[in-house]
């Protein structure tokens, strides 16, 4: 993938990375990828954050336009034409806050999973 994420088990600091817009100001350690002192945060496909969410989504508030969804994921650009679609039936803002509490939620249960204590708060601080 373009982007990656770790967490440091000691410190909870997470690294990111991507090849496409790499930060220079952060220093990422040199053990990053071998060591058992950090884990890297999955990818939202691999959290059912990508197309499951969105036809979850579509079933649950836009159940007749799931065949014309079906066919914008045959192609390339899909989420931009998927985003087109939501504004034209002016539900863009309630897909929105759907994905948000799913990331949320799936967020949450792998750092449980992982026995990774969360702080309240601490996301919308730091953004």
């Amino acid at each position: 993938m373009e982007h990656r994420a770790y967490v440091s088990l000691d410190s909870g600091k997470i690294y990111w990375m991507s090849e496409l817009n790499p930060i220079e100001e952060e220093e990422i350690p040199d053990d990053l990828e071998t060591a058992d002192r950090y884990l890297e945060i999955p990818h939202k496909h691999d959290m059912d954050l990508g197309q499951r969410l969105v036809f979850r989504f579509v079933e649950a508030r836009l159940p007749h336009q799931c065949n014309r969804v079906s066919d914008i994921f045959r192609h390339r650009g899909a989420y931009g034409r998927f985003k087109e679609l939501l504004a034209t039936e002016g539900c863009l803002d309630e897909w929105y806050a759907f994905e948000a509490e799913a990331t949320e939620q799936a967020l949450t249960a792998w750092c449980r999973a992982n026995d990774i204590q969360l702080v309240e708060g601490e996301a919308q601080q730091s953004t």
